[in-house]
C-alpha cells in the first residue's frame, strides 16, 4: 500500500550529533516532523522512520506487532550510531516508550531521552478483553488527533486494530520491567489535558528508571499529539537545549540534506 501522503519517514544528513525520533502507535512520522526539521536545521543529524503498518491503512496494522516496531527503531539507532559520534533517542507517546526500551538495552551508546507524553499502559477494563475481543472484533475507534489548536490535525488511523493493540499492551509490560535499566539523562514532557494517556503513565515511568538527571515539564496548552500542538516550540527549543547541554559540540556539525516526502 503507499504511503499517505505526509507520513513519509524522515531523515537529515547532518553533524555528529544524531537524533532518532520514534512516533506513536497508529500515527506516522508526520507528528514528528516540524521537531525533525526544527533540529535538523540547527545542525543535527535526524532520523525519523515510518513504523511497519503504520501510515498507510489500518489493515496493515492488524498484521504486525511490537516487535516489528521496536525492531524497525532498533535497526535506525544502528544505523545512526555508524554515522554519529553522539546519540540521543526521543519519542511520542508508545514513541516513548521505544526511546526508553533503546535506552535499557543500549545503554551507554545513548547519551540522552527525550519524551513527549509517554506511555506505559494500556488503560481501563478493555485492556483486560484484548486477549479474547481482537478475535471477535477487528478494531475499536482512533486515538489520532488529540489536539488543541484549532486546524492543527495528526495522520493516523480512524481505527485502532484490536490484535495491534494487544501487541501493545503485552509491550508496555516489556517495557515496564526495563525501566530500572535506564541511567541517562532523562527530559520528560507531558500534557496535564491528555485524553490518550493518563499522568499515571508519566508518574510511573519516573518512578521506575534509574536516571538521576530527571527533568519534567509540564506542556499547559497541549493535549497529547503536543508535538503539534501550542506547546511544540517549547518542545522542540527544551529538547534541544538539552541535548546541548549534553552534547557541546551541537551546532558544529556540517549542514546537510534532508530526505522525505
Amino acid at each position: 500500500m503507499p504511503v499517505l501522503p505526509g507520513a513519509e519517514p524522515y531523515r537529515h544528513e547532518g553533524g555528529e550529533v544524531g537524533v532518532l525520533l520514534c512516533h506513536g502507535f497508529t500515527g506516522s512520522p508526520q507528528s514528528l516532523r516540524p521537531w525533525a526539521e526544527f533540529l535538523a536545521a540547527r545542525g543535527l543529524t535526524v532520523t525519523l522512520p515510518l513504523l511497519p503498518g503504520h501510515g498507510t491503512r489500518w489493515e496493515d496494522m492488524q498484521l504486525t506487532g511490537w516487535q516489528d516496531w521496536y525492531a524497525e527503531v532498533d535497526r535506525e539507532l544502528r544505523a545512526l550510531r555508524e554515522r554519529c559520534a553522539t546519540v540521543f533517542v526521543a519519542g511520542l507517546s508508545m514513541g516513548g516508550a521505544l526511546a526508553l526500551r533503546l535506552a535499557a538495552r543500549h545503554g551507554d551508546a545513548i547519551s540522552g531521552v527525550v519524551v513527549v507524553n509517554p506511555a506505559n499502559k494500556v488503560h481501563g477494563l478493555s485492556a483486560y478483553a484484548l486477549p479474547v475481543a481482537r478475535h471477535l472484533v477487528r478494531t475499536t475507534r482512533g486515538i489520532a488527533s488529540d489536539i488543541a489548536k484549532p486546524g492543527s490535525v495528526e495522520i493516523g488511523y480512524d481505527r485502532v486494530p484490536l490484535h495491534a493493540a494487544h501487541s501493545l499492551r503485552n509491550f508496555f509490560r516489556v517495557v515496564d520491567r526495563e525501566l530500572p535499566r535506564v541511567t541517562q539523562p532523562l527530559l520528560l514532557l507531558r500534557s496535564p489535558q491528555d485524553h490518550v494517556v493518563p499522568p499515571a503513565d508519566s508518574a510511573r515511568i519516573l518512578s521506575r528508571v534509574s536516571s538521576t538527571d530527571v527533568t519534567e515539564l509540564l506542556l499547559e496548552q497541549s493535549y497529547h499529539v503536543a508535538t503539534l500542538d501550542h506547546d511544540a516550540d517549547r518542545i522542540f527549543e527544551e529538547s534541544l537545549a538539552f541535548i546541548g547541554r549534553l552534547a557541546p559540540s551541537v551546532g558544529a556539525g556540517k549542514e546537510g540534506t534532508a530526505t522525505g516526502g
